[in-house]
């Protein structure tokens, strides 16, 4: 008898650079871990995929210090089959991406630099989208979502209500002149609607099926939409 659990699939950067500043970035492990149990919590299946597969590589300043991590980041670590999932992260470009409910991209600079360009996960969020399947992303997540257009040609962000990462967040990081392009921006350059909170503010934006979260703070509360628009 088939599982009637739904699966989403989690997608994180495989890109560990800042530029040419020598210094490393990645995932951010909140962005990962919160929703991962969210879903899990709730019964759902969770998948890992990254942009190359593997070990993806993991933003430093995400990983805190025993006793001073984020309770979900410290489950997550302690949780052998998780770390499994995630140190086995299937490749986007050979990962069949069908069988999902929900596809969420988690953010961490290092997304601003290969989600973009990435034809697989273009194609995939395309067609998930298209097929009205949940696509959610939070923080720099929404750097995946760039390149995904519709069957119309379009940008799945056109017209739709959106949100990410904002031009001045990424302003008081001070990597404004150091990330590809401003995502907000790109965003709004797209045709999204952009919705905001103030800086460092959870927020989730829903608009159908697509749900958009602006920084860490906002990872709760965007798997929480994906929940609802998966009922």
């Amino acid at each position: 008898m088939a599982s009637t659990a739904k699966k989403v699939l989690i997608v994180v950067t495989s890109h560990d650079r800042l530029s040419d500043t020598g210094k490393q970035t990645g995932f951010w492990f909140e962005e990962l871990a919160t929703p991962y149990y969210v879903f899990v919590d709730a019964g759902y299946t969770v998948d890992i995929a990254s942009i190359n597969g593997g070990k993806p590589p993991v933003d430093p300043g995400s990983e805190g210090e025993p006793g001073n991590r984020p309770a979900s980041v410290q489950r997550f670590m302690t949780d052998s089959s998780a770390m499994n999932k995630l140190e086995k992260s299937l490749a986007i470009q050979a990962a069949d991406t069908k069988p999902y409910d929900a596809i969420f991209l988690s953010g961490g600079h290092g997304a601003m630099w290969d989600m973009p360009s990435n034809t697989p996960l273009a194609t995939a969020l395309g067609a998930a989208f298209d097929a009205g399947k949940v696509i959610a992303a939070v923080c720099h997540g929404p750097a995946g979502l760039v390149s995904a257009r519709r069957k119309d040609g379009k940008s799945i962000v056109h017209g739709r209500r959106v949100n990410s990462f904002t031009d001045t967040e990424e302003s008081a990081v001070g990597l404004s002149s150091v990330v590809p392009f401003l995502l907000e921006s790109r965003l709004r350059e797209l045709g999204g609607i952009f919705e905001r909170a103030p800086d460092w503010q959870p927020i989730a934006v829903r608009d159908g099926n697509l749900v958009t979260g602006q920084n860490p703070q906002s990872s709760h509360v965007v798997a929480e939409q994906v929940i609802e628009a998966l009922r």
